[in-house]
């Protein structure tokens, strides 16, 4: 019996318009699945689904993938739903592992969002209702570390953007850019993005924006945290869901699914190595990123693999240059195949099916290979994915976050009240309107020190000059 993975089917949806025009969340899933039935071009599929794998969204539902389901007279499936802080790519390396070892025939990876039409109901003064479902899952997966110290929440929020324009500063630093040249650089980069994500049918936008758009600050196209404004953001507020099947070939041969559908996962790796932002060592060369970029890349060269298209996570700019750095690629303006998340859409801890998708789809056309990277958290965990319209080689996987683990240690908090340090990284975070600067700093003691400064003269300036590599004082958390 031939257990390898392949992907057969896929669906994905998007809607735009007014409340009334909009689905929520659990039909758009639904929805999305019905059309990787007709995709995979034979229904009997579904007879072999033995379970179905969705990552939470913004959504309350408990078990969207039993619904789902049953609703499409799937009996007897197994259901999970997993958390924000696992990484996407987790539920289908999980799933291609499962049919390998024979232990399922297909699994469906479902994922969708609804945000556009909670954005349309407040705008339009509707109640958004959603479908309540409060059965548990049979399985539910959370990360067990937190992804955020109390001295980084306190200062810069849940929110995400804050923590990645740090990493962007020190990564600015690297390449020894000012700070025109930077912003220079990351507008081009997503100029080319927005006209990838407005070609694409998928894509949320519908024009491309030039870098001009992008670089500067307008009603809509605000700061968010230096250097990003909200064009260099990835955008949540879509009605977008997307489906993936994937069965062994023993089936998709006993169902003859055409060969034109087939598409082979070669390889993937996965960084599940926890540290907070403050306490990585560097800031942008995680250790479990360079050892899960590097099994990809040996895989490539092993078997004459050279891929042609691409998909960084593209959450912020500094992610898509992480992942490029990794991977040893130079011209990066066209790795993305959707478009990337802030023109094509990032629902909430599901892009990655879309990414992955959109890649296959593409596969399908031109018989090439194809690299798809993940992110969970604040940029804490990483993944790739190795796709390929040839089965080359079985399925292989490498977890490599027992050797990051061992290589790659916390930095402990200073404790210092007050001393001296180099920053290694800083954004200026905006809360409430008011401008403070917020700064990493490897102090004196061989230690970590998170300060602030709220002085305006010293933010100004550090929006015109670089600060990263800046030797500094501090007292009681303050920049002196």
């Amino acid at each position: 019996m031939n257990n390898r993975p392949i992907v057969v089917g896929l669906g994905t949806i998007q809607q735009k318009g007014d409340f009334n025009q909009l689905d929520e969340a659990l039909i758009l899933m639904d929805k999305a699945f019905k059309k990787a039935i007709i995709d995979c071009t034979n229904s009997n599929i579904k007879k072999y689904i033995d379970e179905v794998r969705v990552p939470k969204g913004f959504w309350r539902y408990r078990d969207p993938g039993k619904w789902v389901a049953e609703n499409n007279n799937i009996k007897s499936v197994k259901t999970t739903v997993t958390k924000v802080g696992i990484l996407q790519q987790n539920l289908i390396n999980t799933a291609c592992k499962r049919i390998q070892n024979g232990e399922i025939k297909a699994s469906l990876i479902l994922g969708g969002e609804s945000r556009f039409k909670m954005l349309r109901s407040s705008i339009e003064n509707k109640e958004y209702i959603e479908t309540p479902l409060n059965t548990n899952p049979d399985e539910y997966y959370k990360s067990p570390e937190k992804l955020q110290l109390d001295i980084e929440e306190k200062e810069l929020g849940s929110m995400a953007v804050g923590y990645y324009a740090i990493l962007e500063s020190a990564f600015r630093s690297m390449l020894q850019n000012n700070h025109d040249e930077h912003n220079n650089y990351l507008s081009e980069i997503y100029s080319s993005y927005s006209e990838i994500a407005a070609s694409n049918e998928d894509g949320w936008i519908e024009k491309p924006l030039d870098k001009i758009d992008i670089k500067t600050e307008s009603n809509k196209n605000l700061r968010q945290a230096f250097p990003y404004n909200k064009y260099h953001c990835t955008s949540w507020n879509v009605n977008q869901a997307c489906a993936i099947i994937i069965c062994s070939e023993d089936i998709a041969d006993k169902l003859n699914i055409p060969f034109d559908k087939r598409v082979y996962p070669i390889a993937s790796s996965e960084n599940n190595h926890m540290i907070t932002t403050l306490q990585r060592p560097n800031l942008i060369e995680p250790a479990g990123m360079h050892l899960a970029a590097k099994f990809i890349l040996d895989i490539c060269n092993k078997n004459n693999l050279t891929p042609n298209l691409y998909d960084l996570y593209s959450c912020f700019p500094v992610a898509v240059q992480m992942f490029a750095k990794s991977l040893k690629l130079k011209d990066i303006k066209d790795k993305t195949v959707t478009g990337a998340m802030p023109f094509a859409g990032g629902p909430l801890n599901s892009y990655v099916l879309h990414s992955t998708a959109k890649l296959i789809e593409k596969l399908r056309e031109n018989c090439g290979v194809g690299i798809v990277t993940g992110v969970s958290g604040m940029m804490t965990k990483q993944s790739y994915a190795l796709w390929s319209k040839n089965p080359c080689i079985d399925f292989t996987y490498e977890d490599c976050t027992k050797k990051a683990r061992e290589i790659e240690l916390p930095v402990k908090l200073s404790v210092q009240k007050s001393g001296s340090g180099v920053i290694i990284g800083y954004t200026i975070h905006i809360k409430d309107d008011v401008n403070k600067a917020i700064i990493f700093v490897d102090t004196d003691d061989k230690k970590r020190k998170l300060i602030t400064s709220s002085d305006r003269n010293i933010i100004n300036e550090m929006q015109n000059t670089e600060w990263v590599g800046k030797r500094i004082n501090f007292n009681e958390d303050q920049l002196v």
